[in-house]
């Protein structure tokens, strides 16, 4: 795999050329970062051409990540608000640690933690959190849409992603999925999975892919926009 860059008037442009058949355009939030992934015989002429035949879209999907809200940045302090599975709830520390460290109740996220623990400690117990709850609620809806869809999962990860709520790898039959989805509605957990596992029947987003979703999750493009909508994770993001 290898790396150029374009600059189209004051757009810079990353090129990664990967043994792909088709050319891949991807605009990276939060700033709008755009990425062409080519096939290794394709000139870089060419991709400059296809590129400047994306500027009108790339300039939209750049504006909507401009304007999509953000979370303001979390300080862990008590009656903070928090998002889990699409519902506010509010933060209350405690420091007594006979409980688990994590634990939802009604309205209410209680974080047990030492008297002297640091924000970034109090965010890695809260992060790994989310992760097990993700990963908790992952096997069951990944059963259902083997059975619905007629593959198989080889196996599944899940871990914080700056770039992509989910991904698969249609060789190994595997797919990730990103731990900031147990902050989202549940529905848009299910529309990932069914996301990645029809990119086992096939890989690329075309007609067929499109055609497929259509079938098997009339709804994906009300998920979709969801998670768009959704405030998402205020930090520093970097590549």
């Amino acid at each position: 795999m290898s790396g150029d860059r374009i600059e189209l008037g004051g757009l810079s442009v990353e090129v990664v050329r990967k043994r792909i058949k088709n050319i891949h355009l991807s605009v990276y939030p939060p700033n709008g970062r755009v990425r062409i992934s080519a096939p290794n015989w394709v000139g870089l002429d060419s991709i400059r051409l296809f590129a400047v035949s994306k500027l009108g879209w790339i300039r939209k999907q750049q504006q909507k990540l401009k304007e999509q809200e953000r979370e303001t940045p979390r300080e862990f302090l008590d009656r903070e608000s928090h998002q889990t599975w699409g519902r506010r709830v509010l933060l209350q520390i405690e420091h007594d640690r006979s409980g688990p460290p994590v634990e939802l109740s009604p309205g209410k996220l209680v974080l047990r933690v030492r008297p002297d623990a640091t924000l970034e400690r109090k965010r890695a117990v809260l992060d790994e959190w989310y992760r097990e709850q993700v990963k908790a609620a992952a096997p069951e809806l990944i059963a259902k849409w083997e059975r619905v869809l007629e593959v198989s999962v080889a196996g599944f990860f899940v871990q914080k992603m700056k770039t992509l709520w989910g991904s698969c790898n249609a060789r190994r039959h595997t797919i990730r999925l990103n731990a900031e989805l147990a902050k989202k509605p549940p529905e848009c957990l299910e529309y990932i999975v069914v996301h990645e596992l029809v990119h086992l029947l096939e890989r690329s987003h075309g007609p067929r892919f499109v055609a497929l979703m259509d079938r098997h999750l009339p709804k994906w493009r009300f998920y979709k926009a969801e998670l768009n909508r959704l405030p998402i994770r205020h930090e520093d993001w970097a590549y």
